[in-house]
């Protein structure tokens, strides 16, 4: 039969008879004739193979004959062959005859029309009135039975018997040679065996499988992320309805990342999408697919998935959740410089780690460097391309000369270091995962795939697996981009920081399960006072504010014992120094000042706490936390900022005689800082010009001179704020003694203590109602000269801290005479009476 299809009607119809077919020439005059339809060529091998075939078994015949019988030349065995074997010879012939008939039909396109048409087409169109799937079986059946008489042939002139006889000896053979065959085997399986088990063995391990009764986690209790689980009960729902969304042309989304900071919930968030379906949940560590040898993450990934399709049907579903999924890396394609974003999505990254914590890169990277109006999506792509070619020119060292030239700043040459190929697993592991996610679904069982398939019979289709995928990463960008498309990750979530309400939720959640008496009011404080707090934060705070009660020797918390606890969890525990007496008195006096600055002009802020207890080379410091969640700063809020760094420098010179210590150091870096930066890109001084963009001017590179037009907008500003400050430090002096005095005294008060002070109230461990009669500042005052005088060396002994007790003796003795009204008399007794 030819290898080709036969030529259509309309094929014939405009060939010629000569076998060429009409084309008009270039003038539009005759036609030229063309080649018509012929074989195609076919190669060397595929022409002589079947020849060579069916003389190789006549050179075996005659060999056989040859062989065990001395007495048989090569001569008298070809010609005993020649007269028994004759069909060999004769099929041989045939071969040639149709070797010849292709070879004129690749030549000649009438002969190769005539045969095609006119003699094989007619079988082949008989045979086009089976399907595809029978012909095929034909075919396959036909090759078994050609395989299968050669193979009865051979074993009969091996034999020396006929073909029959042949067929009746081979079961025979066969059953003697099963103890043969079968260590043959055992040696095979041995060996491959060792292999195999040694693989098996480190295939295993790093998955946990729970199942629907050991999960006990329910989106009621995951506290804080209300708008995440909302979205991730979507998922649930068509998980278990997927006729919901198939039966209108959909598909169900099988695949959710959670990404966000460490301790949001997002673990705690797939297990609890475990417990509301009743679906068993695979937990896959994160080094599940870290291995010695090359090949064996790959096996992982294989025995993951046919577990998950088998626990998919037995279960109706199964949740698969992979922690800390940037494990899996990436496949190097982006890690050559960049990775999705060019070098100011890096800057801006630095920038965010080291002022706000952390903060998941977004689709906005690269354009937050011109935050406001929506980043620069308000021009063209074209110009947008334009700036951030720029930029990144900028960044790596690069500058625009004045012909459009490309010039070197610096001579600096700052390579980006590339980030690494794999970053986790082995070679291939990933993409073992990607294809199983979602490659083509094979028809599942042995007797399904292979037996079926033997007997000709076609395998049943795969059926549809029910699993979600769920990832969690706190470095979404390290995931490959092949990884995130639709159809294996349908959706991400960020799980953020929880909400001032999400955190109240969270604090009542974790102190419901121990005694505690705190009140609404000290649970909405503490929310807002933890502005970055985790759900997994929260739950240690809990738990050391205990620790501190236990130690106590009470089991209830109360309010102390839960700031002792946010003061050792977020800044840690103090080291064991004790100040001397006028440098205790310095140190909480420039504390002091940074606290009522802070106080008196940050909006939207509160003191956190203000400290002089030593840890490493911190001699003390005042934390505040942000009460409002807003995006931008406004200037007057910067220069608030710098107003309450530059308090230190004001206030020691101030009450110390215009001397001041080391220490204000990196106060004034800080405010220099600010004010640089804020004068170069916001319009802080005295121009609107951007001088970062025109001079490339980077902070940290030592290039704004003091004596160049910028360098003094700075120090203008910064005189500017200087004296303001001095002047608030002027009219709140006492203030600024009072928080002096109570920190000397206590080493640690909260925020809402230095607020007592600040307005004459009761704190938590301070009464500040004292600190606002006229004997403290007469005694602060006095105090103060002290410690002046022993730092100018004029006095050996510094007067001792002055106790409050001594500002109630003095009011006492001026209190008024025994005819004064009883609720004066009550009043002063109850301010004696209370506690410090």
């Amino acid at each position: 039969m030819d290898q080709t299809d036969p030529p259509t009607p309309d094929v014939l119809a405009t060939t010629g008879a000569n076998g060429t077919s009409p084309a008009p020439d270039g003038d539009g005059g005759a036609a030229t004739a063309t080649p018509g339809p012929r074989r195609k060529k076919v190669s060397l091998w595929d022409r002589g193979k079947f020849l060579l075939l069916l003389l190789g078994l006549f050179v075996f015949v005659v060999a056989a004959q040859v062989s065990g019988n001395p007495l048989m030349s090569w001569g008298d065995a070809l010609s005993i062959e020649t007269r028994s074997s004759w069909w060999l010879l004769a099929l041989a012939g045939v071969e040639v005859v149709r070797q010849v008939h292709m070879y004129i039909g690749e030549r000649s396109s009438p002969y190769y029309v005539f045969w095609t048409d006119g003699v094989f087409g007619r079988a082949e169109r008989r045979m086009l009135r089976f399907n595809d799937w029978n012909r095929y079986r034909l075919s396959r059946a036909a090759k078994w039975v050609v395989t299968l008489v050669v193979a009865l042939f051979i074993y009969a002139k091996l034999e020396h018997v006929s073909l029959f006889d042949a067929v009746v000896k081979v079961p025979d053979a066969i059953w003697s040679a099963i103890p043969l065959l079968f260590q043959i085997v055992l040696l095979l399986l041995l060996v491959v065996g060792q292999f195999a088990a040694i693989f098996w063995f480190m295939s295993k391990g790093g998955v946990e499988v729970y199942y629907p009764d050991d999960v006990k986690t329910r989106f009621a209790d995951v506290w804080g992320q209300d708008h995440v689980v909302s979205r991730v009960r979507e998922n649930v729902f068509y998980l278990e309805h997927p006729e919901e969304i198939e039966s209108k042309g959909g598909y169900v989304p099988g695949g959710i990342l959670l990404w966000g900071p460490p301790g949001t919930g997002k673990t705690l968030l797939a297990e609890a999408v475990a417990g509301e379906t009743g679906k068993p949940y695979v937990f896959i560590d994160p080094g599940a697919f870290q291995a010695m040898f090359m090949g064996v993450g790959i096996l992982k990934v294989k025995s993951l998935f046919r577990r998950l399709r088998k626990l998919s049907l037995r279960y109706g579903g199964v949740i698969a959740f992979f922690d800390e999924a940037d494990s899996l890396g990436n496949r190097g394609q982006l890690a050559q410089g960049f990775n999705r974003s060019a070098e100011p999505t890096l800057s801006r990254r630095a920038t965010v780690l080291g002022a706000q914590g952390w903060r998941a890169p977004s689709y906005a990277d690269g354009l937050d460097d011109h935050a406001g109006c929506n980043g620069v999506h308000y021009l063209s792509s074209r110009a947008q391309a334009e700036l951030y070619g720029q930029r990144a020119s900028a960044a790596s060292g690069l500058g625009f000369g004045a012909d459009g030239s490309i010039a070197r700043r610096g001579g600096v040459d700052r390579a980006v270091m590339p980030m690494g190929g794999m970053g986790g697993g082995d070679m291939g592991t990933l993409q073992a995962l990607l294809a199983e996610m979602s490659g083509l679904k094979k028809p599942r069982g042995f007797l399904n795939r292979v037996v079926r398939r033997t007997l000709g019979m076609k395998p049943k289709p795969p059926p549809k697996y029910r699993i979600l995928i769920m990832m969690a990463t706190n470095m979404p960008n390290s995931l490959d981009e092949a990884l995130l498309r639709p159809g294996r990750i349908d959706r991400q979530y960020e799980v953020g920081y929880p909400s001032k309400e999400g955190r109240v939720k969270t604090y009542k959640g974790y102190l419901a399960k121990v005694r505690h008496e705190l009140t609404e009011e000290q649970i909405d404080r503490l929310a807002i006072m933890s502005p970055q707090a985790t759900g997994a934060t929260i739950k240690d705070t809990v738990n050391e504010a205990l620790t501190q009660a236990i130690k106590d020797g009470r089991d209830m918390i109360t309010w102390p014992d839960v700031l002792r606890a946010r003061v050792v969890k977020e800044h840690g525990l103090p080291d064991d120094h004790e100040y001397i007496e006028r440098e205790r008195h310095s140190v909480a006096l420039h504390e002091a000042c940074h606290a009522v600055a802070a106080y008196r002009l940050r909006r939207g802020t509160a003191i956190d706490i203000a400290t002089i207890e030593r840890r490493g080379g911190v001699g003390g410091f005042v934390a505040w936390v942000q009460l409002e969640d807003s995006m931008f700063e406004w200037r007057s809020e910067i220069e608030a900022h710098v107003m309450v760094a530059l308090a230190s420098l004001a206030g020691e010179r101030m009450f110390f005689d215009g001397d001041n210590t080391r220490g204000v150091g990196n106060d004034l870096q800080t405010a220099t800082r600010l004010v640089a930066e804020n004068i170069i890109g916001a319009a802080m001084g005295d121009t609107i010009t951007n001088w970062g963009w025109m001079s490339g001017v980077g902070l940290g590179t030592g290039s704004i001179d003091a004596d160049r037009p910028l360098g003094r907008q700075v120090e203008a500003k910064l005189r500017e704020l200087y004296e303001r400050t001095e002047d608030l430090l002027s009219a709140n002096r006492r203030e600024v003694l009072a928080l002096t005095h109570a920190l000397e005294t206590h080493k640690t008060i909260t925020g809402e203590d230095v607020e007592a002070i600040m307005e004459g109230t009761v704190g938590p461990t301070v009464d500040g109602r004292r600190y606002h009669e006229d004997e403290f500042l007469e005694i602060a005052e006095e105090y103060h000269t002290s410690a002046l005088a022993a730092h100018r060396g004029g006095v050996e002994d510094q007067v001792q801290l002055p106790e409050l007790d001594r500002v109630a003796a003095k009011a006492s003795a001026r209190a008024p005479s025994p005819a004064a009204s009883p609720s004066q008399t009550a009043s002063s007794a109850q301010a004696t009476a209370e506690p410090e």
